[in-house]
Parts: C-alpha cells; structure tokens; sequence
C-alpha cells in the first residue's frame, strides 16, 4: 500500500469515527429534549451551540474530503484549513480535560459518545495532520487569522444568550459571571489559541525540516562510505 493510501484509510476512519459519535450525540439529545417536552427542531438548535459538537463536525468534513477528494482542490482539502483545524480539535480536548469533564456512567452512551469527540478524534487528527497533511505552507500570521472561527463562535454564544437566557458552557456564561469576568475568560480563550496556533506553525516548519533532510540521508551515508 502506498503511503498516501494510508492517508486515506487513517483519514476514513477517523471520518467514520467521527460521524458516528456526532450522530449517536444528536440522537441522545433529541431523545432527552423531547423527554423534557422540547421538539426536535429545538434539539437540533441546542446541538450545534456547542462547539464540541461544530468542531467535530468541521474534523469529520476535513477527512471525508481527504477520503474523497485526496488531491482534488477545494476549501477543506486546503492545508491552512487542515492545520486550523488541527488547532481547534486539539483545544477542544484540551479544554474539556482541564475544565468540562464530568464522571459519568462507563457503561452510558453518553460515555461513549464524550469519549470519541473529546478523547479521540483530537489525537486521531493530529496524528493524521502530522503524518499526511502538506507541510511548509503556514505562516506566523495564521495564528492570528485562525482566531476568525472561536472568535465568530463566541459572538454567536453571546447572542443566543441574551436572546434565550442558556449558555453552552460555564467559563462564557454571561449572565452567571458578569461581562468583566466573561471579558477576562475571553481573552484567556484567544490567547490559548493563538498560542495553539503558533505551535501549529512551529511543528508546520519543524517537520517540513526533517522530511527535507529524510531524502539526503541515504546519500550521506553512502558518500561517508
């Protein structure tokens, strides 16, 4: 199997990772909100406010484009939209480790379902990023672009919350924390990013070094001998 078929099988499964998980998540939402007398169309709404949930949705796009369109062009088979979303999966782990994880039931498939989108597709990603997206083409400055999405999200939460009353998560919640601590978290959010970003850029032109240096080696090796 040639290397760039493996691209694809690694990018297959974590596509079908992922869809799997995003759709098992918006059938227990449905199910509890229709429990609690909400329709679907409200469940729908409450599913895509969060950004585990858009993330993850944003990861599993990117890979069924590199299962389907592998060297075709296109918006997510771009390396810039590859690598940004490497950024935000990766947080997405991050955030939920350090801040949201919460004990549930190992036998639920709410488990399953936190599992996949927080513990294993951000890994899965990365290591696909890693090892089959194009290397050397990021800039420093992309940081700084990449902040276009959670920035965009964060607007969106802001909205919604002071339309309906309900934030997705504790740390942006408006009305509980007031807007000088929402400020402050917000800021601390950006900077994780951004910080996420240039990481992103470093290990971009790190591993752009070492596959330039990977073809030489063996003439090195036979002109020492």
């Amino acid at each position: 199997m040639r290397f760039k078929d493996w691209g694809r099988l690694l990018a297959a499964c974590g596509a079908l990772i992922g869809w799997f998980a995003l759709a098992l998540q918006l059938g227990l939402m449905i199910r509890i909100m229709t429990e609690r007398g909400f329709g679907v169309g409200y469940a729908f709404i409450l599913y895509l406010s969060f950004f585990t949930e858009l993330t993850n949705i944003l990861a599993a796009l990117v890979l069924s484009a590199a299962v389907l369109r592998p060297a075709g062009p296109g918006f997510l088979t771009e390396p810039r939209v590859q690598s940004a979303t490497a950024v935000y999966i990766v947080l997405v782990g991050v955030i939920y480790s350090l801040l949201l994880r919460r004990q549930l039931d190992p036998a639920s498939p709410q488990f399953l379902v936190e599992t996949l989108l927080h513990d294993v597709t951000p890994p899965f990603y990365l290591a696909y990023w890693v090892a089959f997206v194009r290397k050397g083409l990021l800039r420093w400055s992309d940081a700084i672009r990449w902040l276009a999405y959670p920035a965009a999200y964060f607007v969106y939460i802001l909205v919604r919350g002071a339309l309906i009353g309900r934030y997705p998560y504790p740390f942006l919640n408006a009305r509980a924390l007031g807007f000088e601590r929402l400020a402050v978290n917000a800021v601390l959010l950006m900077c994780a990013f951004v910080a996420a970003g240039l990481v992103c850029v470093a290990l971009d032109r790190a591993l752009m070094r070492l596959s330039a240096l990977a073809p030489a080696s063996p003439a090195r090796r036979s002109a020492s001998g």
